[in-house]
């Protein structure tokens, strides 16, 4: 965010005794006249200050030039932040190498419109309609910036598969996984997000009833493996 500690930001209305922003340490005030705008950008001083035993003018364009020096330091503050997407790089379950194979992975089509390509088909179970799964995942628009994702959070998203707690696709998807697989799933609008997400710093925005893409990891399912052990 911005710094809080500008002088004069954007939008704001100046306020306050000038003597605030131009310290003088003696003498009595005679005579204030100031007229200011509420814009925050153009200030018009006349006859700023009087002082018996120290007469201080403050020009105009000294207080203009205040007032755009701020917003300037405001205006590039806000550019950068808007800019700067996060410097390292965004984890993913799917680097260079497993980009370049995929291209050579079937795509399968199931009959609701989903598509998905096994990155790697997993060795243990398939989840039970109703049970906990927990899994990993990046979520990303077509042009493949991400929005989302666990790895970011450093947590496995838990959550019960099947039972419409997530959008249609990655639940559909997650169903026909096994323990350890991990796969990519192309969503269509419709198994998506119906109203959208908005946009967030370096996060690009989610339009109503877009296609998005998600890598998704299944790691294990909670209940299942509780069962196995008794």
């Amino acid at each position: 965010m911005a710094s809080t500690s500008l002088l004069l930001p954007l939008g704001s209305c100046f306020s306050g005794n000038l003597s605030n922003y131009h310290p003088i340490t003696r003498g009595r005030p005679r005579r204030v006249t100031a007229k200011y705008l509420s814009s925050g950008i153009k200030m018009k001083a006349s006859q700023i200050v009087g002082y018996e035993d120290d007469l201080t003018l403050i020009k105009r364009r000294d207080v203009i030039g205040l007032a755009l020096s701020a917003s300037s330091i405001l205006i590039n503050s806000l550019n950068a932040e808007a800019a700067g997407l996060p410097p390292q790089e965004i984890p993913r379950l799917c680097d260079d190498t497993c980009e370049k194979e995929l291209e050579n992975v079937p795509m399968v089509t199931t009959e609701s419109g989903l598509q998905y390509k096994d990155i790697k088909v997993g060795s243990g179970p398939t989840p039970p309609v109703g049970y906990q799964v927990a899994a990993n995942y990046v979520a990303m628009v077509p042009s493949g910036q991400v929005f989302d994702s666990s790895l970011e959070k450093r947590q496995v998203y838990i959550f019960r598969v099947g039972s419409g707690q997530v959008v249609k696709g990655l639940d559909e998807g997650i169903l026909s996984m096994k323990v350890g697989g991990k796969r990519r799933l192309y969503v269509p609008g419709s198994l998506a997000f119906p109203k959208g997400l908005a946009s967030a710093p370096g996060r690009p925005r989610v339009a109503a009833n877009s296609p998005v893409v998600f890598d998704v990891s299944l790691e294990y399912i909670p209940g299942l493996d509780d069962e196995q052990e008794e």
